[in-house]
């Protein structure tokens, strides 16, 4: 991998040198991590003028979870505590002769920033802006293998979940087995956390679970994601608990369901964001549904849950082939409770197959 992580670094130098920076400093861990191959807590890379260098205030983590330092990165601890990696690594800068220095200002804080300025006065400080995360939007094959075992495990995990019985239990309950599983599986850990909801919780996006029981009649919602290797996933589902779904329940999932295939069946190199969006909103809107959808009908992942592009109805740019997304419609009534369901995919374009589906647990309205 180093080859990988050397080729993603020489692609930031170029953009600091065209916007006339001979040296950059990274410090946002998803970014440290995806041009050094791991992100030591507090850690940051220096671009130099004349040598790269991952600068800790500890030795690195060598937990595979935390990721692997590339080898040929050469690898600078802190003396003691108290150090600041940042501070340290701008100093460094000025010596190997930077006359300016990019970071990443959406960062850092003011008072971090002022102490990298006063230990070397004569460097100029300029922002490096979002460069490392427009280049970690378009995905390599490595990564999106990464996510498709991610999927994999999400998908394992859930399915066992629906093979237990579920009346009685907590949201909560059903939550911790769900990362637990994610867990026994081979994740890292869950994406984010899980998020259960029952009868009137059921629908609502991003709803922390509670004490509330699973009762016979109720939507159940899931949305769940795994880590694997630093990369997260996401899938959501919903379904009917012990009983023949109502006729509400099944002309509202009809709908979400409509919502999110047409959405999944946008995604195509070149289709502008928004597109994709109004395509998931369209059926929703027309059913009178618009006051009830989320901000967002999808967003992009990685090494970050919630990436770039966003699907949403301002969103800006169109979509690459290699980007991972989600789709994620869903409506939620108020008092009575709601629908959504979320997949991973990759957009790919319609020579390859078109968009590839990460996250195969079943849509389909099962009665559990």
């Amino acid at each position: 991998m180093s080859e990988v992580y050397a080729a993603r670094r020489t692609r930031l130098r170029e953009r600091c040198n065209a916007g006339g920076s001979a040296a950059a400093l990274v410090s946002r861990p998803a970014n440290v991590r995806y041009l050094a191959g791991a992100a030591p807590h507090g850690a940051v890379l220096l671009l130099g003028r004349t040598e790269d260098l991952l600068v800790c205030s500890g030795p690195p983590d060598d937990r595979p979870t935390q990721g692997r330092p590339d080898e040929s990165l050469p690898v600078r601890t802190l003396p003691g505590p108290g150090g600041d990696p940042a501070v340290t690594a701008t100093g460094l800068a000025a010596e190997q002769g930077a006359e300016s220095l990019a970071t990443e200002d959406h960062h850092l804080t003011v008072v971090r920033h002022r102490a990298m300025g006063s230990v070397a006065p004569r460097l100029r400080l300029t922002d490096l802006g979002q460069a490392v995360e427009q280049l970690r939007v378009v995905k390599d094959e490595e990564e999106i293998s990464c996510l498709r075992i991610g999927a994999e495990i999400a998908d394992q995990a859930l399915g066992e979940l629906l093979e237990s019985i579920l009346v009685g239990r907590t949201e909560r309950h059903l939550a911790l087995e769900l990362e637990r599983r994610l867990v026994d599986h081979g994740a890292d850990g869950p994406a984010f956390p899980t998020s259960v909801g029952t009868g009137p919780h059921s629908g609502r996006r991003g709803h922390r679970p509670t004490d509330r029981r699973v009762e016979e009649g109720d939507f159940l919602s899931v949305c769940l994601g795994a880590t694997y290797r630093g990369y997260r996933c996401e899938i959501g589902r919903t379904f009917v608990i012990g009983t023949s779904p109502a006729d509400w329940q099944i002309e509202l999932y009809d709908l979400v369901f409509s919502a999110q295939r047409a959405g999944r069946e946008a995604l195509v190199p070149g289709a502008a964001c928004r597109d994709v969006d109004r395509a998931a909103r369209q059926a929703l809107d027309s059913a009178g549904y618009a006051e009830n959808l989320p901000a967002l009908t999808g967003h992009g992942v990685g090494l970050e849950i919630d990436e770039d592009p966003q699907l949403a109805p301002a969103a800006m740019g169109k979509l690459d082939a290699c980007v991972p997304v989600t789709v994620e419609p869903g409506v939620h009534l108020p008092g009575r409770g709601g629908v959504r369901i979320d997949d991973t995919l990759v957009v790919r374009p319609e020579a390859d197959g078109g968009p590839e589906l990460l996250t195969i647990t079943t849509k389909e309205l099962l009665a559990l």
